[in-house]
């Protein structure tokens, strides 16, 4: 199964067509939204083109392979248009034996762990900064941010296929991965 992880789309319509385009070539099978959909938030400023009307067309069109969890600039509001579950403040996905813990990163993080155990891999935007490391046994992933992206880092999306979490800018180049053990 080849899994494809996008964050923090904060309502821009050129980054989710262009994510979706990825999703299409990359031949994933799944996105796992990591939650910020629709609304850019008061700290950022506008996307690219932003058009939270056109991400919603642009997302439900994919509502079957779609996971989603709740960001902390997600209301129940969007949940009104979004043809998919958006509320939840984490999910839990198995892929190779492995527990993955899904969150947008607002409520759990690096500093606020969830309950996890060795082996275990938390997986969370937020902070618009691309990560990929092993922390006490646990694994810490962040494919940063597609729209805003921040530190001067590339927009960015993660790839999770064949025991391997890739961060790739949308050239194709890779930021950063690691090997899944």
């Amino acid at each position: 199964m080849k899994l494809m992880f996008i964050s923090d789309i904060h309502g821009s319509s050129y980054y989710a067509k262009k994510a979706i385009d990825k999703f299409e070539e990359e031949e994933a099978d799944y996105i796992i939204l990591l939650g910020d959909i629709l609304y850019h938030g008061p700290r950022n400023s506008l996307p690219k083109e932003y058009d939270p009307k056109e991400v919603i067309k642009l997302v439900n069109g994919l509502k079957g392979k779609i996971i989603c969890v709740r960001g902390n600039c997600d209301a129940e509001v969007d949940q009104m248009v979004l043809e998919f579950p958006i509320m939840s403040d984490y999910n839990t996905v198995f892929y190779n034996n492995k527990r993955i813990f899904v969150t947008h990163g607002h409520l759990f993080n690096e500093q606020n762990m969830p309950p996890l155990v060795d082996g275990d891999i938390l997986i969370h935007g937020h902070t618009h900064l691309p990560v990929a490391k092993m922390i006490d046994n646990k694994y810490i992933f962040n494919p940063g941010s597609i729209s805003l992206p921040k530190e001067n880092n590339p927009n960015s999306y993660g790839i999770m296929e064949n025991d391997q979490f890739i961060i790739k800018d949308f050239q194709g180049n890779i930021i950063k991965s690691i090997e899944i053990k």
